[in-house]
Order: C-alpha cells, then sequence, then structure tokens
C-alpha cells in the first residue's frame, strides 16, 4: 500500500511503516511560524494543547526560566512526554482539548490558567474555562501556515495529523474514491469528514495505534481489493 504522510514523520514511525511493507512518501502541509511574543508573566497553572506549543517554549530560553515550579495541564502523550522530560509536573494530560476543558472545570474551579497556544486552535479551553468563570490568560506563540502543493500520484491511503493539514491539503488537491484516510484523532476526522467518508481514526492518538488502524485497513480491505 502506497502512503502519503502530510508531515514529516519520526524516525521510528517511519521505520515501522517501512518495515510492515508500506512505500511512503512524506510531504508537511503546514508550517509553524513562531511569534514573538512577550510573556512577562505566568499563572501557577499553565495549558499547552499541543507539541508546537511546547516544542517552542521549551527551546525558548527567555520562557524558561518563567516555566518552572508550574502545574501543567495538557493534551496528547507527546505534549506530555516533552514536558516531563524538561523536568516540568503534568497534572493532567488528556486526549483532546474538549476532555481537558471538561476535566479543568470540574476539579479545578478556584485555579487561575495560562494557555500557550497557537493564533488557529480549538475553542473548547476558552469557552468552557469562560462559561465557568475561570481565569485565564491567552498567551499566542506561534501561527500555522498552509503549505500546500498539488499533489499528481496517486496514493492508496493519506495520513492526517491536524485540522490545518486536512485544510491545507484540499485547498490544491481532490480525492479519489481509491484513497483511505488515516486520522491520529477525532478533531482531524471531524475536519477531514468534511470531504470524505472514507477514512479511519486512531482509537487514541498516538504513533501506535496510527500503525494499528493502517495495518487494519491494509489487511481487511485493501489487501481484499
Amino acid at each position: 500500500m502506497r502512503l502519503l504522510s502530510t508531515k514529516l514523520l519520526t524516525v521510528n514511525f517511519k521505520d515501522r511503516l517501512v518495515q510492515k511493507g508500506f512505500s511512503l512518501v512524506e510531504f508537511p502541509f503546514i508550517k509553524i511560524k513562531p511569534l514573538d511574543t512577550e510573556i512577562k508573566t505566568l499563572e501557577d497553572n499553565i495549558i499547552i494543547t499541543s507539541q508546537n506549543a511546547a516544542s517552542l517554549v521549551l527551546n525558548n530560553p527567555h520562557l524558561l526560566p518563567k516555566l518552572e515550579g508550574k502545574n501543567y495541564f495538557c493534551v496528547g502523550e507527546k505534549t506530555k512526554m516533552l514536558l516531563t522530560g524538561n523536568g516540568l509536573k503534568v497534572i493532567k494530560m488528556s486526549q483532546n482539548a474538549s476532555i481537558l476543558s471538561n476535566f479543568i472545570t470540574k476539579n479545578h474551579k478556584n485555579a487561575s490558567f495560562s494557555f500557550l497556544c497557537g493564533i488557529q486552535r480549538r475553542p473548547e479551553i476558552e469557552t468552557e474555562l469562560a462559561k465557568n468563570k475561570i481565569p485565564l490568560s491567552v498567551h499566542k506563540i506561534y501561527d500555522t501556515l498552509y503549505n500546500s502543493t498539488v499533489i499528481e500520484s496517486q496514493f492508496d491511503g493519506i495520513l492526517f495529523f491536524s485540522p490545518s493539514a486536512v485544510e491545507s491539503y484540499f485547498k490544491k488537491n481532490t480525492w479519489t474514491s481509491e484513497t483511505h484516510g488515516f486520522c491520529i484523532g477525532s478533531t482531524t476526522a471531524a475536519s477531514l469528514s468534511n470531504f470524505t467518508e472514507n477514512f479511519s481514526v486512531a482509537k487514541t492518538p498516538n504513533e501506535n495505534q496510527l500503525l494499528l488502524s493502517i495495518h487494519h485497513y491494509n489487511t481487511h480491505h485493501y489487501a481484499q481489493k
């Protein structure tokens, strides 16, 4: 099965795909642009919902001292790994922003939060915390830029890791009935559902489950064609 990934994959994940006999082409359909944002103070509780935000703050020498001793609430296993791997305390990791916002409103109503995020982001964190009158300061530290290109080759499967990558892909491409999408999570799948019904979603948003999703489709559907 011939696969297109809409982002550059980790070496480990790429090797595992190749070992299973899949051919692979990678192209980054989005690019991350750091913003020159001055952050003077942060609340004791910090929300980070993307790997991009985590990577940027951890590589910002001016911001690093402000991160120490805080409590972190994050989305995604890799985001958690980045934070804990740098000695930061993660109180709660959720699979998506909706679940995380529900946890915060139920368990931390009397706390104040800082949200380190991109210009383009899911609305749940801000909406739910505002609804429950929980103080939240929003710091936009990056922008997501479309990096669209025309894909002239035919692929059996296309891997999507964010709603932004879905939008970027369809700016210059269409979908054929022979193509199947593989989504890392539910928010990405919701975006892809605007264009096609031919897709699968990883049971939990991580590389292991995405690989299982690809393997299952290959075994039970593609191999039967």
